[in-house]
């Protein structure tokens, strides 16, 4: 039996909202349209542009209401402001937009009329002064149960606003990134609390999707530290697990992963012919 892929966001999230206990982790989004493009730029300062459909981060585009913006390093003067009150950034280019019609207009010759979504934006925490989210990794064990497996941080490139590897993006572990936000055992009761939010999403996405054997969950924190589930991932990369100190972690996501059929069996070598 083929493992199953899903791959549209929209979808998934749709499963996850009908789960009392996932639900509050979501931020808000819509489908992307003019009137949820209005909507959702005056309820919050950023929101994020992303495909129902695609891959490491391909298409996503971020919009900031500058007139509110806090961070003078990166801003317009206040006379551009007042001209311009959207701020569209995607890939590394910024341009400013004085309506939201005009802001839409910019933003379909990017989508190419393909579904998209927005997104309420989740002030991410930073590591030396670069945005990072988290990735864990649930997968189903040799027992067949659901098990939590690993989890990385994922630091955004220079001046990026994805933090994919694909990206310029860079591997970071979660102890690390947690060190200047909390103490051992907060960090520790965290990976607990991800790791359980981990294994439930799974447990609910199979309900109707049967036939999946792993998922990876992109995990943004917020100032708080509370977690929110920014996309949950039917075929996750597993290849960045590697790039951990703790070999072992890489060893044992392989090794489910070969179990369930994602990657074919080592060859045997000849000495133990």
């Amino acid at each position: 039996m083929s493992i199953q892929k899903v791959s549209s966001k929209w979808k998934k999230m749709m499963v996850l909202l009908k789960d009392k206990y996932i639900a509050p982790f979501h931020p808000e989004t819509r489908k992307y349209s003019l009137t949820a493009l209005e909507q959702m730029c005056q309820i919050y300062r950023t929101v994020y542009i992303k495909p129902e459909q695609g891959t490491h981060g391909k298409g996503i585009m971020r919009i900031e209401r500058t007139s509110e913006a806090t961070d003078n390093t990166d801003e317009p003067s206040s006379e551009d402001v007042t001209k311009a009150p959207y701020k569209l950034h995607y890939v590394k280019k910024k341009e400013l937009y004085c309506s939201i019609a005009d802001l839409h207009k910019a933003i379909l010759k990017r989508t190419l009329g393909k579904s998209y979504l927005v997104q309420r934006g989740i002030p991410l925490l930073k590591y030396q002064q670069r945005p990072f989210d988290l990735r864990v990794m649930v997968q189903r064990n040799l027992s067949g149960n659901w098990e939590a497996t690993g989890i990385i941080g994922k630091v955004a490139a220079k001046g990026k606003i994805i933090t994919n590897i694909n990206g310029g993006g860079r591997i970071v572990s979660f102890e690390q990134l947690m060190m200047p936000y909390l103490t051992k055992d907060q960090t520790t009761n965290l990976k607990k609390e991800l790791f359980l939010l981990g294994v439930r999403t799974a447990k609910c996405m199979e309900k109707t999707y049967p036939r999946i054997k792993e998922i990876g969950l992109d995990i943004a924190l917020d100032g708080q530290v509370k977690p929110w589930i920014l996309e949950v991932n039917t075929s996750p990369g597993l290849y960045v697990f590697g790039y951990l100190p703790d070999k072992s972690i890489y060893r044992k996501i392989k090794k489910y992963a070969t179990a369930y059929g994602r990657l074919k069996p080592a060859p045997k070598s000849k000495s133990s012919k």
